[in-house]
């Protein structure tokens, strides 16, 4: 799963081999001079338009001292980026008119350009002496100790001095505190993963519009009673089809059939048994109308078992290795079982492939499938391939599709949709 956040990332276990610990750092180093940046242009600010405030020259310097934390504001939104993929759009409106006047009057009557000036001065006088301290202490402080042996070696071998209080004596200490070195790097790693998580909401909590999370949950939730609503639909089609339709269709099959064995050899007979052969087609069409909306076998056996059965279906070799042990949601396990068939479909059609494998599985709340064949490649979702539209179909379900498709091949679909199983696998 792509983590959106620094503490999603921070839950999972491969944290400090990921980006993140980098991104995070990267948050928290960039803090600093902002901080110092921003103190010293209120300082300045403030200090000029106190002076000149007694001749009336300093009172548009102190307006615009009341206006300074709109920039910082702006720029600070764009660092969230780093630790924060949400959104964060600005939280404040266009002037009704063009001009100084309008902007100026409309952004004092906004609560969010106060928000920012508070936000400015917390991150002048507060925020980023933090921010130097948290990477003292988690960066530099064991950077030092790893850097003992390095020391030693060139203080001669006899003794070297650590974080200037500490002196070792020796290889072996030296090794010992180089080690410890690694450990506080690690511990360090989490511990400024942790503080740009707590920055970053403290950021986004008044820097950001108040109902901007608001419409994103609300966006969300929409999403997916779209999704279940649609799929609640495609049941009662598939049901209708199923009890009605088809039924007919068998009815009429077999009143057929029996005209037809009891009409006299003729044109009547001829016209009866082309009525019965179309009846049955129709009805194998019918059958496979049902299968394509939502197989059978995926509703009561899951998703592992609907993609074995699809790939026995396939008239390229295909192996299959899923580890999947749990049930997911029914649109989850309907999206991503129409993207490998379609998968399969093109491989069948376009690949020129003599073997196909699907692999994956769902762990740790991402389901991930890969279809790989061994065909010519060259897959283009602009070429009306049917990939667009299946990407679309797995974005509902806020997942991602990805194709890599050279030419002369190989080709690989992958598919990443995060979600939580709804039950134990049958």
């Amino acid at each position: 799963m792509r983590d959106r956040t620094v503490w999603q990332a921070l839950a999972r276990g491969r944290f400090l081999v990921s980006a993140w610990p980098w991104r995070a750092a990267a948050y928290m180093v960039a803090g600093v001079p902002a901080g110092v940046l921003t103190l010293v242009a209120l300082a300045l600010l403030l200090a000029v338009g106190g002076a000149l405030s007694l001749v009336l020259v300093g009172l548009p310097v102190l307006a615009l001292a009341a206006f300074a934390g709109i920039p910082v504001g702006a720029v600070e939104r764009r660092r969230l980026r780093l630790v924060d993929a949400a959104p964060a759009p600005s939280p404040h409106r266009a002037p009704p008119v063009t001009g100084p006047g309008s902007w100026a009057l409309t952004r004092a009557r906004e609560g969010a350009t106060w928000r920012e000036l508070g936000y400015a001065a917390l991150l002048a006088l507060v925020l980023w002496p933090l921010d130097a301290l948290v990477l003292v202490g988690a960066v530099l402080v064991p950077g030092a100790l790893l850097a003992a042996p390095v020391m030693l070696a060139v203080n001669g071998g006899t003794s070297t001095k650590v974080l200037k209080s500490w002196t070792v004596e020796g290889w072996p200490p030296a090794v010992g505190v180089a080690l410890l070195g690694v450990l506080g790097l690690a511990a360090g790693g989490y511990a400024v993963g942790a503080a740009a998580g707590v920055r970053a909401a403290a950021a986004r909590a008044l820097i950001v519009p108040a109902d901007a999370q608001t419409r994103i949950t609300e966006l969300t939730s929409s999403r997916v009673r779209l999704v279940d609503s649609f799929e609640a639909e495609r049941r009662r089609i598939e049901r209708d089809l199923h009890d009605g339709a088809q039924q007919r269709l068998v009815a009429l099959t077999m009143t057929l059939g029996l005209a037809r064995l009891d009409a006299p050899p003729g044109p009547l007979a001829e016209q009866l048994a082309k009525a019965h052969e179309q009846a049955g087609a129709a009805l194998a069409e019918l059958r496979d109308l049902i299968h394509g909306i939502h197989p059978r076998v995926l509703a009561d056996y899951g998703l592992a078992a609907a993609l074995t059965d699809a790939a026995d279906r396939s008239p390229v070799p295909v192996d299959v290795t899923l580890d999947l042990d749990v049930r997911l949601p029914p649109a989850v396990e309907a999206a991503a079982y129409y993207a490998v068939c379609e998968a399969l479909a093109n491989i069948a059609r376009h690949s020129r492939a003599t073997h196909a494998e699907i692999t994956g599985g769902w762990a740790r709340g991402l389901l991930t499938l890969c279809v790989d064949d061994d065909g010519c490649g060259g897959a283009d979702p602009e070429r009306g391939s049917g990939l667009a539209g299946l990407a679309d179909r797995v974005a509902v379900v806020s997942g991602t599709l990805a194709l890599t498709s050279p030419p002369g091949g190989p080709t690989r679909l992958r598919v990443e949709i995060p979600c939580r199983p709804s039950r134990p696998a049958d």
